[in-house]
């Protein structure tokens, strides 16, 4: 059995990445949401598509940076289980595409874990579990998990040892 765990972060634009080509895609990504949802057209395809790709560097991307330094402490911690990273919007790769690279190094089992750690957003909330099960039907000889929602009280207690460290 292969194991691949999955950290999927927000991911944010490149600073870099022209303003218009973000504002057209969320426009166009509302239009939809408002209409009831359905398959994005091409436009919003095409966007989507030149921003996730726009190049990054920790310069104009510090997040996607931070969430790669996540990645890296997160990784000796998995006993074994390779670790790749997916964004939910703004920035490459996909889930599907992380999905996709895991069983295609010969994943059986994998675990998806956001980096969102309280309920009430809409990507862990529903993004994420939505695209899961789209991706359990196309993949149904791979065990796929959300590893969601956190228990609140061991965010607490992380939280509560952060302020202990800064607040001495």
């Amino acid at each position: 059995m292969k194991r691949v765990v999955i950290l999927v972060g927000h991911g944010a634009p490149a600073a870099d990445c022209p303003r218009e080509l973000v504002t057209r895609l969320k426009a166009l990504e509302g239009r939809r949401a408002a209409a009831g949802g359905g398959a994005p057209g091409q436009e919003e395809r095409e966007l989507e598509a030149k921003v996730r790709a726009w190049p990054r560097t920790p310069e104009n991307d510090p997040y996607r940076a931070g969430i790669e330094r996540l990645a890296a402490e997160l990784a000796p911690l998995l006993g074994g289980a390779e670790l790749l990273v997916a964004y939910n919007e703004f920035c490459a790769p996909t889930l599907p595409e992380a999905v996709a690279t895991a069983v295609q190094r010969g994943a059986t089992e994998v675990a998806v874990v956001p980096s969102m750690l309280t309920p009430g957003g809409v990507h862990s909330e529903v993004e994420i579990p939505e695209i899961i099960a789209r991706l359990r039907a196309e993949h149904p000889s791979v065990a796929l998990r959300y590893a969601w929602p956190f228990d609140l009280s061991e965010v607490a207690r992380l939280l509560a040892a952060q302020l202990a460290r800064d607040l001495g």
